[in-house]
C-alpha cells in the first residue's frame, strides 16, 4: 500500500514538472517571437527616418537653387534733375517731378489688366498690384491700396482750388496721383488715381529676372476678374 501512494506520488510530481517545462518553454518561445518581430520594427523605424532626412535636404537643396536662380534687385541711386531729364520722357519728368496729369482714358495703363505689379519710374520700387487694380471709368489706373503702404507718402493739395489728397513715392520722390475715397466699398473704400506715366509694369512672367521674386506669390493660385 506504501509502495502504491509513492508510485502515486511520484507520478503526479512527473506530470507537474512536465508541465512547467512546458509553460516555461511556450513563454520563451512568445518572447522570442516578440523580441523578433521587434527587429523590422526598429529597421523601419530608422529607414522612416533616412527617408524624411533624405526628403528634407532635397527640399534645402531646391530652396536653395531657387534662391540663387532669382535675380538681387540693383540698388536705387538718386539721379540728379539733368539726368532724370535725360532718363525720363518729357510726360515722365513732368508728372513725376511738377505734379502734371496726363490726359484720361489715353495714357498707358488705363484698360491695362495684366498679371504683374506696377513700380516706380523713378526708384523702381514696389508701388500697386494688378491683383487690387480695378476699373473705376474714371480714365486713369485705379487702385484700391498699395503693395506696400510704408513706400506712399501723403499730403494735402489745394491746385485746383479744393483739399485733396496728394500721393507721393517715399523712395524716389515722386508724384504719382491722388487717393479718394469713392473707392470700390468691399475693398476699403479707397481709389488710388495713379499717373500711368509715374509707373513701370512688371509681369508676373518677369518678376524673378527683374528682381520682384518675392512678389510671384501674389499670383498663385490663380487672377481675379476685374
Amino acid at each position: 500500500m506504501k509502495l502504491n501512494k509513492n508510485f502515486l506520488l511520484i507520478a503526479v510530481s512527473g506530470i507537474l514538472l512536465s508541465s512547467c517545462e512546458q509553460k516555461y518553454q511556450s513563454t520563451n518561445n512568445a518572447t522570442d517571437q516578440k523580441n523578433i518581430s521587434l527587429e523590422p520594427i526598429k529597421e523601419t523605424k530608422e529607414n522612416v527616418k533616412d527617408d524624411l532626412k533624405a526628403v528634407n535636404e532635397s527640399k534645402d537643396n531646391t530652396n536653395q537653387k531657387v534662391t540663387e536662380k532669382m535675380t538681387a534687385r540693383k540698388e536705387y541711386q538718386p539721379l540728379s534733375d539733368e539726368e532724370l531729364r535725360k532718363t525720363l520722357t518729357p510726360l515722365q519728368y513732368q508728372v513725376t517731378k511738377h505734379e502734371a496729369t496726363e490726359r484720361p482714358w489715353t495714357n498707358k495703363f488705363d484698360k491695362h489688366f495684366e498679371e504683374g505689379i506696377y513700380v516706380c519710374i523713378i526708384s523702381g520700387e514696389p508701388l500697386f498690384s494688378s491683383k487690387d487694380k480695378y476699373d473705376s471709368g474714371c480714365g486713369w489706373p485705379a487702385f484700391t491700396k498699395p503693395i506696400n503702404s510704408n513706400e506712399i507718402v501723403s499730403k494735402t493739395d489745394f491746385k485746383i482750388g479744393y483739399a485733396r489728397t496728394e500721393v507721393r513715392a517715399k523712395t524716389g520722390d515722386s508724384h504719382l496721383g491722388h487717393v479718394f475715397e469713392d473707392g470700390p466699398a468691399s475693398k476699403g473704400g479707397l481709389r488710388y488715381c495713379i499717373n500711368s506715366a509715374s509707373l513701370r509694369f512688371i509681369p508676373k512672367t518677369k518678376l524673378a529676372d527683374e528682381g520682384y521674386g518675392e512678389y510671384a506669390s501674389l499670383f498663385e493660385g490663380g487672377s481675379e476678374s476685374n
